[in-house]
């Protein structure tokens, strides 16, 4: 995946999660290409593409800022979510599943929830693959393979 559709998707994890709302700014273009030494055109990339999904707006002079949200649950919901997927993913580590038998496992939940609304389909978005073999939850810091699992 493109490094600018990176930078998309973590800022759209963001307003999901409400990390981010309405008003608030996003790093500077320099400080981004500094933390992250990617070109600046990309970040800019970036940035076009969340205004042109109508997520956020560049001010001149000032800098960009988050205009809609994508949030869909209350945040007192979501920590209780947050909580129980991160138990169902220690349980189903502690079975021996890996990335691709979880996201299996989950899709095939999902498939059954077939009320609009429903737990498993609120859930969905906070799982977030990784390259590496390991499922992040969003939000999470990932400090490595998670005990007992082959990295």
């Amino acid at each position: 995946m493109p490094t600018y559709l990176q930078l998309v998707h973590q800022v759209e994890h963001a307003l999901r999660l409400g990390y981010l709302k309405p008003g608030d700014q996003l790093p500077k273009v320099r400080d981004v290409v500094a933390a992250l030494a990617i070109n600046p055109n990309t970040v800019l990339k970036a940035y076009k593409e969340l205004e042109t999904k109508d997520l956020a707006a560049g001010r001149p002079g000032q800098g960009t800022f988050v205009q809609a949200t994508l949030s869909q649950v209350a945040l007192p919901e979501l920590a209780g979510l947050h909580k129980s997927l991160l138990g169902w993913l220690a349980t189903a580590d502690a079975a021996g599943l890996d990335e691709d038998g979880m996201v299996a496992l989950f899709t095939s939940g999902q498939d059954h929830a077939a009320e609009p609304g429903g737990e498993l389909e609120r859930v969905a978005d906070y799982l977030i693959p990784l390259s590496r073999g390991r499922v992040q939850v969003a939000g999470e810091v990932d400090s490595g393979p998670r005990p007992g699992s082959a990295a």
